[in-house]
């Protein structure tokens, strides 16, 4: 089990950047994958990128040149580095672990934090 807390959210023009953080309560190093969702009004959560501990990333298409995710064991941090914000990436973004057991997925969420891209 692992508590996810994320931060760096907030309102930004369209083109800027943002960079999200988020923080775990245990060691990261042997969560099998660390990624980022989000999730617009009235629409499914949906990947945004995500970072296996074997150190495979794989990015939705939407996001693909514009932003980059990075786990930093160390630190039991991820991070989002978000770059030519468009206001269609406004979204509530949350930090997922996944962890893989007996072949079952088991996921954790943290409480998600919001960003805004004025136009």
């Amino acid at each position: 089990q692992v508590q996810l807390v994320e931060s760096g959210g907030g309102l930004v023009q369209a083109g800027g950047s943002l960079r999200l953080f988020c923080a775990a309560s245990k060691n990261i190093s042997s969560i099998n994958a660390m990624g980022w969702y989000r999730q617009a009004p009235g629409k499914q959560r949906e990947l945004v990128a995500a970072k296996t501990r074997g150190g495979i990333t794989n990015y939705a298409n939407f996001v693909k040149g514009r932003i980059t995710i990075a786990r930093d064991n160390a630190k039991n941090t991820v991070y989002l580095q978000m770059n030519s914000l468009k206001p269609e990436d406004t979204a509530v973004y949350y930090c997922n672990a996944r962890f893989r057991l007996f072949n079952r997925n088991y996921d954790y969420w943290g409480q998600g934090t919001q960003v805004t891209v004025s136009s």
